[in-house]
């Protein structure tokens, strides 16, 4: 598929995620077959401000190309500068406009998820980053803010009349945060009245619920978000099964040992010995979920603060699964 002048490979995208989609993952998640990664959400502000924190997001590695730096923000202005200024950094190969995130620090300031109830400024912010820069532009909604304000089918339209070169749409509102069900049958709506591609997002965890949604909705390309926490190797499954029809085989320990302890790595050289180990401690508590022995790997890595000390909780691992190792 293209999105804008630029093709993706494999239809299967690691969704954006506010501390998990750094550059460690979004590295190890091409390696393992993703199409394309987006970045944590960047802030518009951020930017502006030349905020330190902000501008490291915007540091990315060659291995974790294609990308796409998601940016939020509230008015068209900050929006566009914020756009410019990726651009010119040479950061990524793709933009996309913030217009799903439904926490409530981000809402309450009219961001993410908030611009679903005021569609004059999300066209307004949409329309002015297309102009303001070259690379394809995308927007990630949601399919509304809550039952009585399901509007994606307005908002897709919107957002192919700014010029949006894809959208991605959360089957699910606001108020669901991520409860309940996605709903499939409102991304198959949009697909239908839309010509741009159109990426599902919500509920995509096996190979059997890809085939089915791709069924369902002929959406052009999926995004996976938490049921790649801790699980990379979903991407080898899902680009594999569609290349060949086969899904397979699950990681093995010494497999799962090796990728974690790439990923701390990553982290340690990407972040120092201090914050890089405390914030691997949530990645390591996702990579054992559904391991014999997981409850107490989880209770030693979240005491972890040392690449030894995670050494130490790996042949721990080993010795709670040697059948399957």
């Amino acid at each position: 598929m293209f999105i804008g002048n630029l093709q993706i490979d494999t239809p299967v995208f690691l969704a954006p995620m506010a501390g998990v989609t750094d550059t460690a993952y979004r590295i190890l998640a091409h390696r393992m077959g993703c199409g394309l990664v987006y970045s944590e959400m960047v802030s518009d502000k951020g930017i502006h401000f030349k905020n330190q924190h902000t501008l490291s997001m915007l540091e990315t590695d060659k291995r974790e190309h294609p990308l796409t730096l998601q940016l939020f923000g509230e008015t068209p202005e900050s929006m566009a500068e914020a756009a410019k200024y990726v651009e010119a950094c040479g950061c990524a190969d793709i933009i996309d406009i913030n217009m799903g995130c439904p926490a409530p620090k981000i809402v309450k300031n009219h961001e993410g998820a908030a611009l679903m109830l005021d569609p004059q400024r999300a066209f307004a912010i949409m329309t002015a980053v297309k102009k303001a820069v070259s690379l394809p532009v995308t927007v990630k909604m949601r399919k509304g803010w809550d039952d009585e304000h399901i509007n994606i089918l307005d908002m897709a339209k919107l957002a192919e009349m700014a010029g949006m070169d894809a959208i991605a749409i959360h089957g699910r509102t606001r108020e669901q945060f991520y409860s309940g069900n996605a709903d499939w049958p409102i991304i198959s709506a949009v697909k239908r009245i839309v010509k741009i591609p159109v990426i599902g997002n919500g509920d995509i965890r096996t190979c059997h619920d890809l085939t089915t949604i791709f069924a369902q909705t002929h959406c052009d390309a999926v995004m996976i978000g938490r049921a790649a926490q801790g699980n990379p190797w979903i991407f080898h499954k899902f680009s594999e099964f569609l290349r060949t029809g086969h899904q397979p085989p699950d990681p093995t320990i010494q497999e799962r040992k090796m990728v974690i302890l790439e990923h701390l790595d990553m982290l340690l050289a990407k972040k120092g010995s201090y914050i890089g180990p405390r914030e691997m401690r949530k990645h390591a508590t996702w990579y054992t979920r559904g391991l014999p022995g997981g409850a107490e790997l989880r209770r030693q890595f979240n005491l972890a603060q040392t690449r030894n000390d995670f050494i130490v909780i790996l042949n721990e691992m080993e010795k709670y699964n040697k059948d399957i190792c």
